[in-house]
């Protein structure tokens, strides 16, 4: 999440606001903040096929079948049954850190994600975590999943996320993929309110989700 160390010296904490932050308009996040994305740069998405075409697809290459099994397709495979039109679902994204229970955070109502303009995650100072996320795919291959975020304290960008996911075939199967450990800043400036805009993306643009949320950094655990 603070892939961005440099901003962090930059932060001015305004004392009138009760989180540090300047005004709802100095603190929006906005598609540009997002920019383009770093692992689109030079990439051209090739024509998309349902699971059922890709599943017979040169069906005598071998490299290429053990390819579309590792996405779970498979020649006569029977297709997922949902009643559910979302292609990509996020269950829940969750924040892991060695001695302590998961933070889950919902992602699978639309009441979960409006709860979260609400809510408040607390981050120890320097702590050492990871994030996690679990979904599921419904209907057809999903290529190039991708989580992005941009974290804004006072108005200033202090970090943009980018971690590739990576693709994925309908299963009925939850799946489950854990982000690079990072290490929470720490120290007088650091601590403070931030706010976050999150979205799940692919290679064909698609947004599956988009939340707002927020954090405090914190000498201790709540």
């Amino acid at each position: 999440m603070f892939s961005d160390r440099s901003a962090w010296s930059l932060v001015k904490l305004d004392k009138k606001s009760p989180y540090n932050a300047v005004s709802a308009s100095g603190n929006a996040i906005t598609d540009d903040d997002f920019g383009p994305s770093e692992n689109a740069v030079g990439y051209k998405a090739g024509a998309k096929k349902t699971a059922q075409e890709l599943a017979e697809l040169d069906a005598a290459d071998e490299s290429l079948r053990k390819w579309k099994e590792s996405l779970g397709i498979k020649a006569g495979a029977t297709a997922v049954k949902s009643d559910d039109p979302r292609n990509v679902v996020l269950l829940h994204i969750a924040m892991e850190s060695a001695g302590r229970p998961d933070v889950v955070i919902p992602l699978d109502t639309p009441a979960a994600i409006e709860a979260l303009k609400t809510q408040v995650m607390t981050i120890k100072e320097g702590v050492e975590y990871r994030l996690k996320v679990k979904f599921r795919v419904n209907h057809d291959v999903v290529s190039g999943l991708k989580y992005l975020h941009v974290v804004k304290r006072s108005g200033l960008k202090v970090d943009k996320a980018d971690e590739m996911l990576g693709s994925y075939g309908p299963s009925g199967d939850v799946y489950e993929k854990k982000f690079p450990l990072e290490d929470a800043p720490s120290g007088m400036l650091a601590r403070g309110h931030y706010n976050v805009k999150s979205r799940f993306t692919d290679d064909d643009n698609h947004v599956h989700l988009e939340w707002s949320w927020s954090f405090d950094i914190k000498k201790e655990w709540d």
